[in-house]
């Protein structure tokens, strides 16, 4: 039986994991599941979408992106419309779409869902004509995500140090939200607009959303005191948040954002500058991913614990594998 080609595209830098030797390590094990795959390594922007378009142009059946959010972004990209499918290796800080989708945040124990050959079709939202893939940001998590791009170490902890510094200055803004005949105006300390259910890193920005509804969720928190931040902070982490006096949430397939003025905003994690006046959509069933089959129903509070102890797991089998 011939073996399907795969493209495996690895970004060098991503996370803080080293992926010396990851290459020498993964192509066996493709092989063995029937793949034939070629390596290519990203050395700077656009680097992944031009490899993933190339790929597909070929008629792969599938790229897999090796590296965090933005490099998921940039092959997704490549990939919107084709039926070449995307796979990930989580290799980042907050592996939002992974999460979402129930990858386990381990290469190795994620090729198990590549094994499975599992694709389904996914819906990718677009803002002002860049696509998103798991979150599309403006406000207080868009402040932090330039902070955070600007340091020179990853990770969880440089993130929150980055949330802690920005928020002692962080002046919110007021928007003017449409949808149909919608209109929501007010000042917010964020606006997010999800395709996927989380942030990464188990933040569930909006627990309920799904990738294959042909809907975008919008999560607003509204501005308020330390404590009223502090509690939504509280809701995420849990997965409880929804509808009060503080949060609004609401699902549509197109929305437009006006701001004061135009700060910078997040695509996926990554600062993006972008016009005051944002214009999104969510584009059903666009995109083809290797996803789980085994999906399990989210509950609150329980289902972040769970994922929280499975992260804990992994990491201490990463430190017991070095000793």
């Amino acid at each position: 039986m011939e073996k399907r080609r795969l493209t495996l595209i690895i970004n060098p830098i991503a996370g803080t994991l080293s992926k010396r030797g990851l290459e020498n390590w993964l192509l066996p094990k493709l092989s063995k599941m029937g793949y034939d795959a070629r390596t290519e390594y990203t050395t700077g922007p656009g680097d992944a979408t031009r490899l993933a378009a190339d790929a597909a142009i070929r008629g792969d059946y599938g790229v897999l992106a090796c590296g965090g959010d933005g490099t998921v972004n940039e092959v997704a990209t490549g990939l919107i419309g084709t039926s070449t499918a995307l796979g990930i290796l989580p290799a980042g800080s907050g592996n939002g779409l992974a999460r979402h989708i129930g990858i386990p945040i381990d290469i190795s124990r994620s090729l198990k869902v590549i094994a499975e050959d599992h694709v389904e079709a996914c819906d990718y939202g677009e803002v002002n004509g860049r696509p998103f893939f798991c979150t599309f940001g403006v406000g207080f998590d868009a402040a932090v995500s330039e902070r955070f791009a600007r340091k020179h170490r990853r990770g969880l902890s440089t993130y929150i140090a980055s949330a802690i510094d920005e928020f002692v200055k962080y002046d919110p803004q007021t928007y003017e939200i449409i949808t149909g005949d919608r209109v929501i105006t007010n000042k917010a300390f964020l606006v997010v607009v999800c395709n996927a259910s989380q942030y990464g890193n188990n933040t569930f920005v909006a627990p309920s959303a799904s990738i294959r509804d042909g809907l975008l969720d919008v999560t607003i928190v509204h501005n308020g005191t330390l404590l009223t931040h502090a509690l939504s902070g509280f809701e995420m982490i849990t997965g409880i948040i929804g509808n009060h006096g503080k949060i609004q949430t609401f699902r549509t397939n197109e929305l437009t954002i006006r701001r004061q003025k135009a700060t910078v905003t997040h695509i996926d994690g990554d600062p993006a500058e972008l016009p005051a006046e944002l214009h999104i959509k969510c584009h059903p069933g666009e995109l083809r991913i290797f996803t789980t089959a085994h999906k399990s129903r989210f509950r609150p509070i329980i289902t972040p614990l769970a994922l929280m102890l499975r992260d804990w797991h992994i990491t201490l089998s990463r430190l017991f594998r070095r000793n």
